[in-house]
């Protein structure tokens, strides 16, 4: 056994490739250090960082607030498991259903945990609620989604990256085109069997793809007038990210108070990960009404760590700074401004043929095929330049900022990538 005080770059990297599995493709950049939109690799230098761990870092690397709630929490009490209550679990549930306007919630630690909670909890609604025979529950999903890699969820998926030789895969889901309400009308009314619907409110991993403004509201009164949970997956997209608290919520930035507001959307089930934790220790959560969670008994479902003290105190604090710090709002104002100066360029553009997102959830669309290395390479080049985005699928690349950005940083961050853009123009 030995440990490396001080390693390089490639000396760190051969560790990965000898004693790691290949299960991630990684601009070759070996980072250090971090803090609020910066990090810094083993050399020292430094770089914007425009992917925030897939918005898991929204409130900005070792946010002081987060960092210090979890340093004292894991100094007093760190895990008791669920078999004795412990004092911060209760506060914090209490916590976070208020914040979100939601009766209870099933605390877990990974976003694919939560979306398999989620689809458990709908199943066994449906069967004990809505009088759908045992196993014939059906879920409706929507192609092109990621929800993580758990066998059951890429049994759903259309990536065969993902898919290929893992399976027999897991029944009981219908695929339908994503952003298409004729779609969803028909696979709800073909079957009696339909126990929910799960979508993200923007595809992350397909490539910020944003649907049209309505087709949330229009999937809700769907599922409402047919007794179908509506389950938002918002694990990459929750807590500010849009420019909204929830992406759901349209252009509201508090869930509890805008429900009155024409724009916002109450899901049945409600999935959270990533920044609910500020990048600090996974925390992940379902939230739903009695009426839905109160179907789940002791012994039926539940996780070891789940609800641990520690996830319960960095959880609480990292959704304090969202409140505090007002970076719903931040990235709705800044999330324009990026979008705004960016479609200047790409106007008159040949390497980049659109820009679209919504809040500091961004993407823009390089002008090649998804096979060519073009996006890859413009990334490479952006990280000589001390920017660090990452291209999905292949030919689209996501710029998501940690949400304590400013807008002088912005800018700053716009003219860098315009510039790198200009150097692959045909």
């Amino acid at each position: 056994m030995f440990v490396l005080e001080k390693t390089n770059s490639a000396e760190a990297i051969a560790l990965e490739e000898q004693h790691g599995a290949h299960n991630y493709h990684p601009l070759p950049i070996v980072l250090s250090r971090g803090e609020g939109v910066y990090v810094w690799d083993v050399a020292g230098k430094k770089y914007f960082d425009f992917l925030s761990a897939y918005s898991a870092v929204n409130q900005g690397h070792c946010h002081p607030k987060i960092v210090n709630a979890l340093v004292q929490q894991a100094q007093t009490l760190t895990l008791t498991s669920r078999a004795f209550y412990n004092d911060k679990l209760g506060v914090y549930e209490a916590y976070v259903t208020n914040y979100f306007g939601f009766d209870k919630v099933l605390p877990m630690n990974t976003g694919a945990e939560a979306v398999e909670t989620a689809i458990k909890l709908c199943r066994k609604w449906a069967y004990e609620k809505k009088g759908i025979h045992e196993n014939d529950a059906q879920i409706i999903v929507c192609d092109g989604n990621f929800h993580g890699r758990t066998t059951t969820i890429i049994s759903f998926s259309n990536d065969e990256n993902a898919r290929k030789n893992f399976g027999p895969y897991t029944a009981g889901f219908i695929n339908i085109p994503y952003d298409d309400i004729a779609a969803l009308e028909k696979a709800v009314s073909s079957s009696k069997n339909i126990a929910g619907f799960l979508v993200e409110p923007i595809q992350g991993e397909a490539g910020v793809y944003t649907p049209s403004d309505d087709f949330m509201k229009q999937a809700k009164a769907i599922c409402e007038a047919n007794d179908i949970l509506f389950i938002a997956d918002e694990v990459q997209t929750g807590i500010a990210r849009t420019g909204s608290l929830l992406a759901v919520c349209g252009n509201c930035t508090c869930a509890s108070t805008c429900e009155k507001q024409a724009t916002y959307v109450q899901p049945d089930i409600l999935i959270l990960g990533k920044a609910l934790s500020g990048g600090a220790y996974p925390v992940s959560a379902v939230l739903a009404n009695d009426h839905i969670m109160n179907v789940i008994q002791p012994g039926q479902h539940g996780s070891t760590f789940g609800g641990n003290p520690v996830a319960a105190a960095v959880a609480m604090a990292a959704l304090e700074v969202v409140s505090e710090e007002k970076l719903a709002q931040n990235a709705r104002t800044l999330g324009k401004i990026f979008r705004d100066e960016l479609s200047v360029f790409i106007a008159s553009s040949q390497v980049a043929s659109l820009v679209r997102g919504k809040g500091l959830l961004n993407a823009v669309v390089i002008n090649d095929s998804e096979e060519s290395d073009t996006a890859w390479n413009i990334c490479m080049r952006l990280a000589e330049k001390g920017l660090l985005a990452k291209p999905t699928h292949g030919n689209i690349i996501r710029f998501a900022p940690p949400l304590v950005i400013t807008e002088e940083q912005v800018r700053t961050c716009v003219a860098i990538i315009i510039d790198t853009l200009k150097e692959f123009e045909k």
